[in-house]
């Protein structure tokens, strides 16, 4: 099931399944942070509002806005 990485709570497992585009102007920029597809990640922290979400991707821990994440879309996986 497809979803927004905005969705997903802290310890949450997931892959990059692509970007929602019809709200994205950043896709660049965020495939250059390592944003790309079948790339497997955790939810490590979210700030109180929820922004900003951080992530461990690659061997790094990077931070997203809110509204880059919801543009993110990834798939769920069960630990």
């Amino acid at each position: 099931m497809n979803l927004s990485l905005f969705h997903m709570d802290v310890g949450a497992l997931g892959k990059i399944s692509g970007f929602d585009e019809a709200k994205i102007s950043y896709k660049k920029r965020l495939l250059s942070m390592g944003i790309t597809p079948n790339t497997p990640f955790k939810v490590t922290r979210i700030a109180p509002m929820g922004d900003p979400i951080e992530i461990k991707i690659k061997d790094y821990r990077l931070s997203l806005r809110k509204e880059e994440a919801k543009t993110i879309m990834v798939e769920e996986i069960e630990p």
